[in-house]
């Protein structure tokens, strides 16, 4: 990340850093200009200053006394009108929302916006050729905007387990429970950060905020923090969203539907929530009343509701809509006297989007809808089917669309950032999802933010390990289009620079996107879920390869947003019958992931010996690429197995049995290499570490989250395998035994085949 110099900006507040080195720029702004043109002119001023340029900034009506002008302001502003006309400069495409030119004539050069934002996002494009050249470019014609009419991050205020006598999604603003939200320090870096990847919204997840940063006349006891806590998250939430807005980035509660405060539950004898919970008026009332107090006191804020996580039926749904939220939005606008509404974003899961927006819209316009990308994972950038249909569904509404990519569970912990898996992830939003907005989720950790799940002292913060993953999420949701050629060189360059390692940085890149191919081509063919009950990374049992169906119960079973393709059990079926196999196939992705996670080590190494700085997280880089090269060869190993124990389903030939042994034990040599690479670089495999997940197995108060937990449950699985293959053989059925003839129980049939496994 650029290190800023941070100046105060006032209106009349004129610079004046002397240098011998460079010119004088005198930067000219128009009156009206907004906390986030004065925002963006002061990280231009920053880099000049920095190049070795004196700077001095004047009103619109002070002339420059000599050197370069730079006008800054909005394209209908009199003062941009005037420089044009007095230049001669022509324009001859106006952008849209949040878009802007740069255009230099001699000596005078203009930024404009189409509005604040665009402003903003022109004093940064001008900043960053100054930090890259050194100096003013010579010339200057640019006009550009953003894609995506949303783009923005998450933060979860939730944590890894469950407060005690509480549920899921239940937790407080407390400096006990997130010490790191009231350091403002970590905001500011984070919110830099966004801007510096035109992010324009930060959504942050909680079940019931309210009861932590408002407190209601008609309910005082529903606040659940003591005085001193609401105090501070007074002051912090405040200074929070008038720093993001500074920035061009609208602060988004998320909260779910529909859960009470504690202290609200236990006074009038309900639960906190309740998954088939009907509207009651008390609820209601208060409910509106704590929106309309949120909204009054935080009027740059919009808010994202889940009305399907717990709420009664589909027309609850509605009902509850557009008769308690967009009403508590109202009152809240109306206290203060305004009419500009501010986002409400609805969030398409467990809900009939169509239902609530058509009846919203006519009485509210400023609407969005939100679904997960392909899940609770990444596992292609073609997305079809079930998935696709609900985006293409969900685009025609007559609301703005977005795209939510949603808890990473088939990534964590690794280092993921392949630009090219991003880039075309971001065009099947637009060009097959009908998307235009973002909803990005961290790339892990997502439950123990701000931190990684590495083994570190002091912890590494996301924003600081992951910056890859949000450079290009946000760069190719400002504009996907981009040449993959000029992609190449781009984060060549981006990656040589950041590792000192020059022309080095492309094998850094390819590192990246081989690795980046493995997790979504295992989950898509291998696993029981897309959804975050499954940690991938953890590895798979056999029975869950070779009997799926038996774990649906756990989870959706299957993605059906991928490629089309076989599983396990359809792939051996069609062998032995002889049929032709369409798609891909398990065969094709468990070679495809070996060379990739080969290809990566390759270039990870070639590398190596030109790094130059930022060295140790270049060897924490290395060393996750050697761990998904381990887990590959281990999914490639215990897939051959599976494939040779759901042949034996046909051929009843126990020698199959024999040759998925020696696969099946070179699956846990591989899953040993994992185990040392991860044993003194990470904590946990998953941050998710409740009840909740499933597969390959329940984390229940935090048990099972590493890869030696694991390693242990691999080897008594080969143990019993074993065991059972002897059993099969001393029953004297010969060759064509069965389980059931050997009293294993169950029948001929597929659910009997993971019993080998017990």
């Amino acid at each position: 990340m650029r290190i800023l110099l941070r100046l105060p900006l006032y209106v009349s507040l004129i610079f004046t850093l002397i240098s011998c080195k460079k010119e004088q720029v005198t930067v000219i702004i128009s009156d009206s200009s907004s906390v986030r043109t004065l925002y963006g002119i002061e990280r231009l001023a920053g880099s000049l200053s920095e190049s070795g340029y004196r700077v001095q900034q004047v009103n619109d009506d002070e002339l420059p006394v000599r050197g370069i002008s730079i006008v800054i302001g909005r394209l209908k502003d009199t003062l941009i009108h005037d420089v044009f006309d007095k230049t001669k400069i022509q324009v001859d495409t106006f952008p849209g929302k949040e878009g802007f030119v740069i255009k230099r004539n001699k000596d005078i050069i203009v930024v404009a916006g189409a509005d604040a934002s665009g402003t903003l996002y022109g004093c940064l494009e001008l900043s960053g050729i100054v930090e890259d050249q050194g100096k003013l470019p010579d010339n200057a014609d640019i006009t550009d905007q953003p894609e995506m009419t949303m783009r923005g991050t998450c933060i979860g205020l939730q944590k890894t387990t469950y407060l005690p006598g509480r549920r899921v999604y239940e937790y407080p603003y407390t400096p006990e429970n997130f010490p790191w939200f009231y350091d403002r320090e970590l905001w500011i870096e984070y919110l830099d950060m966004l801007v510096e990847n035109r992010f324009n919204s930060l959504y942050l997840w909680n079940g019931h905020p309210f009861a932590s940063l408002v407190r209601l006349e008609d309910y005082p006891y529903a606040v659940e923090v003591d005085e001193e806590t609401f105090k501070k998250n007074e002051e912090i939430f405040s200074f929070l969203t008038e720093e993001a807005d500074r920035r061009g980035i609208y602060v988004i509660q998320m909260f779910y539907n529909i859960i009470v405060s504690k202290p609200f539950a236990e006074k009038h004898g309900l639960k906190t929530q309740d998954r088939n919970r009907p509207i009651i008026p008390v609820i209601a009332d208060y409910t509106r009343k704590s929106i309309a107090a949120f909204v009054k006191k935080y009027p740059n804020v919009g808010l994202m509701v889940a009305l399907g996580e717990a709420i009664g039926t589909d027309l609850d749904d509605v009902k509850w809509f557009t008769g308690t939220i967009i009403p508590g939005v109202k009152d809240g606008l109306a206290a203060l006297g305004r009419t500009d509404e501010p986002p409400i974003i609805l969030r398409g899961h467990d809900t009939k989007a169509e239902l609530v927006i058509n009846e919203a819209l006519p009485i509210y316009k400023n609407l969005y809808t939100t679904h997960k990308y392909n899940g609770e994972s990444l596992t292609t950038y073609e997305p079809r089917g079930s998935w696709a249909q609900i985006h293409q569904d969900m685009s025609k509404l007559g609301s703005v669309h977005i795209s939510n990519v949603h808890i990473l569970a088939n990534l964590e912990p690794f280092r993921y950032g392949s630009p090219d898996f991003i880039q075309k992830s971001v065009k099947a939003m637009h060009d097959i999802q009908g998307a235009n907005g973002l909803h990005l989720y961290p790339q892990s950790s997502y439950w123990d933010w701000p931190y990684t799940a590495d083994k570190t002292s002091p912890r590494l913060l996301q924003v600081d390990r992951d910056w890859i993953w949000y450079r290009t999420w946000g760069r190719y949701a400002w504009n996907c289009r981009h040449n993959r050629n000029d992609e190449i060189m781009y984060w060549t360059d981006e990656l040589g620079k950041y590792y000192g390692c020059g022309k080095y940085g492309r094998d850094i890149l390819n590192a990246y996107e081989q690795t980046g191919e493995i997790a979504p081509k295992l989950l898509r063919r291998f696993g029981i879920s897309d959804g975050n009950r499954q940690t991938l990374l953890l590895g798979m049992f056999m029975s869950q390869l070779v009997n799926p169906y038996k774990w649906r119960v756990y989870s959706n079973f299957y993605t059906s947003s991928g490629p089309e393709g076989e599983i396990i059990i359809d792939y051996a079926k069609k062998e032995w019958e002889k049929e032709p196999h369409i798609g891909e196939t398990p065969v094709q992705i468990i070679r495809e992931v070996v060379q990739h996670g080969k290809t990566a080590v390759e270039s990870i190494e070639k590398a190596a010996p030109n790094v130059k700085t930022n060295k140790e997280e270049f060897s924490r880089l290395k060393n996750d690429i050697y761990c998904y090269r381990a887990l590959a060869n281990f999914f490639s190993e215990k897939v051959n197995a599976a494939l040779l124990v759901s042949g034996y389903r046909y051929s009843k030939d126990i020698s199959d049995l024999d040759k998925a042994v020696i696969f099946l034990e070179k699956s846990i040599e591989y899953y040993e290499q994992v185990v040392e690479l991860t044993r003194e670089s990470y904590l946990y495999a998953n941050s998710m570490q409740t009840r909740q997940r499933r597969i390959p197995i329940g984390g229940d108060e935090g048990k099972n989250k590493t890869w030696a937990e694991l390693l242990d449950h691999y080897r008594t699985e080969l143990v019993n395998f074993k065991r059972n293959i002897q059993l099969l053989k001393s029953s004297g059925a010969g060759q064509t035994v069965s389980t059931y003839d050997a009293g294993l129980g169950g029948d001929e049939n597929i659910e009997t085949i993971d019993w080998l496994f017990y």
